[in-house]
């Protein structure tokens, strides 16, 4: 999927979707601060090149699955901003009806699967949905995104080995952006290219800057090409960083305020695709405050249409809740 063939109007809407997922995860994080959005946040900021690159290729009904980290993986597959922020202002309208928070958004309708609390939980997932379309005849890919702190348990290898034995049409993504919560990533493996372990498996393994949503979508593109020709799994690797902490309200100890200045200023991913939107004479300053006021009206509305929302009546509590019980 080489880049020249990108038109300006699909260029103008990734960047467009770019600063829709860093506005929303601005505006949760100031809700946060205000007491209103409920549960734990983490936030997708400076990683919003990975999503976009990726989901730019999928159809809605291709599946995706995610992480706790999962609000940026929401917005590029086609989710509702106000369902979205209803659900972590805990309100009724809200995806899942205001009792999964940030963690747990999905949206079936249009291939989202969920995003994850548990590390390394969405491996199951897509790899069974990979089955599926590949049982139906279907043509639909599966994405799994990921962190590099999930590459360290037993679902990554387990699920690359079965889709790879099974030649499924799944793509695994892992963003890795340096860090698996507080830790430093070569503080808890050798390997740190996470691409590198695609040949145990026999998969390509594919490392790409993350910073970059041009080399985000060209990779992509040729993985889930090859998925949809039924050639199997690849493994993406995605060089990323996070600007903002492992959740709202971390301290961010564990680095230092050089190494996010020096991320911030250099390889920020908006501004690098504005920079070449400009070149190609694809982006006006005109035009760049227009696209961030209109995003900024929508988010303006989501958070108007969480508040003016109730919450969850009393006997909602024991609704959609399932259980299993060894007798």
């Amino acid at each position: 999927m080489a880049i020249a063939t990108l038109s300006a109007e699909k260029l103008l809407a990734m960047y467009t979707c770019m600063w829709r997922i860093r506005l929303f995860e601005e505006e949760a994080e100031y809700q946060s601060s205000q007491g209103k959005v409920l549960g734990a946040l983490h936030t997708y900021i400076g990683e919003e090149a990975v999503a976009v690159g990726v989901c730019s290729h999928l159809q809605p009904t291709d599946y995706i699955t995610s992480t706790h980290r999962g609000h940026g993986h929401c917005i590029a597959k086609g989710a509702d901003l106000k369902r979205m922020m209803a659900e972590l202002f805990g309100r009724l309208t809200g995806y899942c009806k205001g009792k999964g928070g940030s963690m747990h958004i999905a949206d079936f309708s249009i291939g989202m699967l969920g995003a994850n609390g548990i590390v390394a939980g969405g491996f199951g997932l897509a790899t069974g949905a990979g089955l599926a379309a590949q049982l139906r005849g279907s043509g639909q890919v599966a994405v799994c995104f990921f962190g590099d702190g999930a590459a360290n348990r037993g679902p990554f290898h387990e699920n690359i080995n079965l889709a790879a034995v099974w030649r499924l049409p799944v793509v695994y993504v892992c963003e890795n952006n340096q860090y698996a919560q507080w830790t430093p990533q070569s503080e808890v493996t050798l390997v740190t290219d996470i691409a590198n372990m695609a040949p145990a498996y026999g998969i390509p393994g594919v490392q790409v800057d993350g910073m970059d949503v041009l080399a985000v979508y060209e990779a992509a593109g040729e993985a889930i090409a090859r998925a949809r020709r039924g050639e199997g799994p690849t493994l993406l690797e995605c060089k990323t960083y996070r600007f903002h902490g492992h959740n709202f309200g971390d301290p961010q100890l564990y680095r230092t305020r050089e190494e996010i200045a020096e991320w911030m200023e250099k390889r920020d991913p908006i501004k690098r695709l504005a920079a070449y939107l400009r070149a190609q004479g694809l982006l006006s300053d005109a035009q760049d405050e227009a696209i961030q006021q209109q995003v900024r009206e929508e988010i303006e509305a989501a958070v108007r249409f969480a508040e003016e929302s109730p919450y969850p009546p009393p006997d909602e509590l024991y609704k959609d809740v399932y259980s299993y019980v060894v007798t």
